[in-house]
């Protein structure tokens, strides 16, 4: 039987909650974070919770009422970005279903999170648009970054197509979901989930690789999620291939 994986960092710490806040040294909590902290989650004085900046480095700190302060009880702890980096890229679909991705695919602990176009495409993001999704999306990251303790945000990136996003990966390679293709394993660690109509031909000769995902079709959300968990699971070894190198 394997050993137990014991919780580690800010998730072995027992707090209460995790923010984010510019400085360590004098942690200042933004308007929206005193407002969840006081009224949403009712913390009370001295309740331990989390600061980190987003960047690996976190430390202890209590809950103060009144005027809504955090104080610092331990020393700041440095935690190294994880060994390889595991990359997943989207294209959104209608309605929340991009804020649901990038949130969950945060709590799997994806490092990098690539928003596409797509020849397919049926939402298509432009200008102004674009760029309010984006910020958008950004803070759903930080948001769910802090939920799930983790202490590196990761990034959201886009507005790329799979040529791009290959050429922003280069050297490493980039796979794109495809029925048919091989299974993940540990030498994937950048895979682009197409549309519903999936990729097109010029589309995929972009890619060094094809994996597949299963004998049935997954709507895209949910493929990008399955995806990210795998890849998630291999790195960090909650998964591990049985014969060879792959997963299958």
């Amino acid at each position: 039987m394997s050993a137990p994986i014991a919780p580690s960092g800010p998730a072995a710490a027992g707090a209460a909650a995790q923010v984010f806040v510019e400085d360590l040294d004098a942690p200042a909590l933004s308007v929206d974070d005193a407002h969840h902290l006081a009224r949403v989650l009712r913390l009370r004085a001295g309740e331990l919770v989390v600061a980190a900046d987003g960047r690996g480095r976190w430390r202890p700190t209590v809950f103060r009422v009144g005027v809504p302060t955090l104080e610092p009880v331990g020393p700041v702890a440095v935690e190294p970005r994880p060994p390889a980096a595991v990359t997943v890229g989207f294209v959104p679909v209608k309605g929340d279903r991009p804020e649901w991705v990038v949130q969950k695919l945060t709590e799997a602990g994806v490092d990098r999170i690539v928003v596409m176009r797509s020849a397919r495409a049926v939402v298509r993001w432009r200008a102004d648009r674009a760029e309010r999704a984006m910020e958008r999306l950004g803070r759903v990251a930080r948001e769910a970054a802090a939920q799930s303790r983790r202490v590196w945000v990761p990034e959201v990136i886009g507005i790329l197509d799979p040529g791009e996003m290959a050429a922003w990966l280069a050297p490493a390679p980039l796979a794109l979901a495809d029925p048919g293709g091989v299974p993940p394993g540990p030498a994937t660690a950048a895979v682009a989930v197409g549309p519903e109509g999936g990729w097109e031909a010029s589309e995929l000769a972009s890619a060094t690789e094809r994996v597949g995902l299963g004998p049935g079709i997954l709507r895209a959300e949910t493929a990008a999620l399955g995806v990210g968990v795998l890849l998630c699971a291999i790195r960090d070894g909650v998964v591990r291939p049985a014969h060879g190198d792959r997963v299958g």
